[in-house]
């Protein structure tokens, strides 16, 4: 299957591994690992998952935001020059949802040290904080697939044709394969999880107050699913 271009996100959606999970395959010769592209190139744009993520608290679905040092104006400046605030004590707060929202989750003691540790090692810039989260959750989940990050910013040009590809009529973006990065935003609807036939619950600890939500963070997923967090993102015949 293609690359797909993504965003950098922090805590990313459950359709952003869900997209990275459809390229890997299984063979005799063992596993062929998906490739993923992190846009590396563009400019900074405010109010997406490049710096918030949504997760799911006793009061129901809520957003944590990484504030973002915003000398010079942040739009102006690429991606991977985009420094985190910490004049804020937003980690700790973060910290403190998370535990509350997930404590009770049945893998929530496994991983939310090393989790933690990722969080208070206060990577100077955005990019390099969302890069060591996204590799944690890879890691954890047991996901075969190998992140690069783009070397030029690269426009969409033309759709992929590939009629049994479930990325068929999406843009495409240069080498960089089928380009997701317009697709996935909090305020914007796709159809992500309806292509690769995920649309289905798993157990959240306040779905029985509030229902099963979707499309939360993967740490979501990660906590109350454990191991299991492959098996939901693939529909694998044996667990890798």
């Amino acid at each position: 299957m293609q690359p797909i271009l993504l965003t950098t996100a922090y805590f990313p959606p459950i359709e952003y591994f869900a997209a990275m999970a459809a390229g890997f395959t299984l063979s005799p010769d063992g596993v062929n690992p998906s490739v993923a592209y992190i846009e590396g190139c563009e400019n900074y744009q405010k109010q997406s998952w490049r710096n918030r993520c949504r997760f799911f608290s006793a009061s129901g679905p809520q957003y944590l935001t990484v504030p973002v040092v915003h000398e010079g104006g942040t739009h102006k400046l690429p991606i991977r020059e985009i420094k985190v605030d910490y004049s804020l004590p937003w980690v700790r707060q973060h910290q403190r949802a998370i535990v509350s929202a997930y404590r009770t989750s049945a893998y929530f003691e496994y991983y939310c040290d090393e989790l933690f540790a990722i969080m208070d090692s206060c990577q100077e810039t955005l990019f390099g904080l969302n890069a060591a989260l996204t590799e944690f959750f890879v890691t954890k989940i047991g996901m075969p697939a190998e992140m690069r990050i783009t070397g030029g910013y690269a426009a969409s040009s033309g759709l992929c044709e590939d009629p049994s590809s479930p990325w068929r009529s999406l843009p495409l973006a240069s080498d960089y394969g089928i380009d997701l990065r317009n697709m996935l935003h909090p305020k914007k609807s796709n159809d992500i999880l309806a292509r690769l036939g995920l649309e289905k619950p798993y157990f959240q600890v306040f779905s029985p107050k509030f229902g099963f939500v979707p499309n939360l963070s993967v740490m979501d997923l990660l906590f109350n699913e454990g191991p299991d967090s492959i098996v939901y993102l693939k529909k694998l015949p044996v667990r890798i």
